[in-house]
């Protein structure tokens, strides 16, 4: 027996406000958006230095930067974000890589549209981190990361 569309939204919005009235998720999102913040840095650190320092077109330096601070996230997130719900390490992190592979792809799509708008590289990029974060965060908590029934 299959429920009406009405049920399922009415079930999805109490599931919804039952999470956003959990304190231990405001606190995992804090922690997620600190360990964010590392590796902003550090994705906008070693881009600036591709393009910067090598002339490296901005896609590759965008992907390459991506790789040294998904490193740094998955390693922050499984240890102190998403602590208490550790999985196999292997199992776990390739979720965590489908998710991070999901948020380059938006990460690229916007940071071209930016570029092509003429905004400049590295602004371009900081903007695109920061407009894929949430789909970041909901794929970690819910997929990557989530506790186990």
């Amino acid at each position: 027996m299959s429920r009406s569309p009405a049920v399922s939204l009415a079930l999805d919005r109490a599931r919804w406000g039952a999470a956003l009235r959990r304190p231990h998720n405001w606190m995992e999102l804090a922690k997620f958006s600190m360990v964010g913040a590392s590796g902003y840095i550090v994705n906008l650190a070693v881009f600036s230095a591709l393009v910067v320092g090598t002339g490296m077109h901005h896609i590759p330096a965008a992907t390459a930067s991506f790789l040294v601070a998904v490193t740094n996230n998955y390693t922050w997130n499984r240890l102190w974000t998403f602590g208490g719900s550790r999985g196999h390490v292997a199992y776990q992190g390739i979720r965590f890589l489908i998710v991070a592979l999901c948020a380059l792809v938006a990460n690229l799509i916007v940071l071209e549209a930016l570029v092509w708008f003429g905004v400049a590289e590295i602004p371009a990029q900081a903007t695109a981190i920061v407009l894929v974060m949430p789909l970041n965060f909901v794929g970690n908590k819910l997929w990557s990361f989530r506790r186990k029934s």
